[in-house]
């Protein structure tokens, strides 16, 4: 992996690790309520909040695989690959099913960096 890549892959990353962040520690948060367009009162039903914390703990680990992938393991371009493409299809489900912002959202920074690899 080149330079570039590796910054665009630690920002995607850090991305998901603020995803995790308001899903699991900031559930109830006017950050979080507007991230995802949500009240904050249905923020606090019980239901809401514990699949926020789970949905939250995924994108954390994604997270930690990019990391692994571009810091530690042997084959660094074949994990971050995979989890790149893993991201861009779930945002594109969600753009589907959701609202088409979340392609570029979610999606936008690793759709860059997967090009980026893919042509380096």
């Amino acid at each position: 992996m080149n330079l570039l890549s590796t910054i665009l892959t630690t920002l995607v990353a850090l991305e998901f690790f603020y995803i995790m962040y308001l899903e699991t520690f900031a559930t109830t948060s006017e950050s979080t309520s507007k991230v995802f367009n949500m009240s904050q009162e249905e923020l606090r039903r019980e239901s809401t909040s514990l699949l926020f914390k789970n949905q939250g703990v995924y994108n954390g680990l994604i997270g930690v695989a990019l990391l692994y992938g571009t810091y530690i393991s042997k084959n660094p371009k074949e994990i971050v690959l995979t989890f790149l493409v893993y991201i861009i299809l779930v945002a594109a489900y969600g753009a589907l099913t959701v609202d088409k912002k979340i392609l570029l959202k979610q999606g936008g920074l690793a759709i860059i960096d997967l090009l980026v690899l893919l042509f380096s």
